[in-house]
């Protein structure tokens, strides 16, 4: 996303069949403990932290930023949707400048399954090409997560590179916004 200031944030909460995407409140805290202490989400994120350390450590309502939408199943956060703005300097980019947006999702295992997460994503992308039109977004994840690599192919995300990384072939890929003409 550009410099806070110029995308409204929080936008409104926004509505899907069966999800809301919305920001971060302080109900959300315990969920956002489980999550990141989870050791079936910490495989795909780099690893679980202690559940005693993020209990400590966790703000009183944690992800309140730019770009991060909590996901909601019938009140209750199931994960998350972020949109990060990368470092200019990253290695892996689409564009000479850099700073591409990146799109992660991670979940409660308990969500896995039920397509919550390409609906949200979905959303969540949607949101971003109104926000910041004609903006690529990027994914990286590993290869051998299949659910992640079919995720990555609905909304259209296209394979950039393959490279070696933490262990494990990663998919480096892009999706650039159709932008309607006049």
């Amino acid at each position: 996303m550009d410099e806070p200031g110029s995308v409204t944030w929080p936008p409104v909460p926004i509505g899907t069949e069966r999800l809301v995407l919305r920001e971060s409140e302080a109900r959300d805290r315990a969920a956002f403990v489980e999550l990141f202490s989870s050791p079936e989400v910490g495989t795909h994120i780099g690893g679980a932290r202690p559940r005693d350390e993020l209990e400590r450590a966790m703000p009183e309502v944690p992800g309140r930023r730019l770009g991060l939408f909590v996901v909601e199943l019938d009140g209750a956060m199931v994960g998350m949707t972020t949109l990060d703005r990368r470092d200019a300097d990253h290695p892996r980019r689409v564009r000479p400048e850099g700073g591409e947006a990146e799109l992660g999702y991670p979940f409660l295992p308990k969500a896995w399954g039920h397509g919550y997460a390409a609906e949200a994503c979905a959303a969540a992308l949607d949101w971003f090409t109104g926000a910041c039109p004609g903006e690529p977004v990027v994914l990286c994840t590993r290869t051998a997560n299949e659910p992640a690599m079919r995720l990555a192919a609905k909304p259209g995300f296209a394979e950039v590179e393959r490279f070696e990384e933490y262990g494990a072939e990663q998919w480096f890929g892009v999706r650039f916004p159709v932008v309607p003409s006049n």
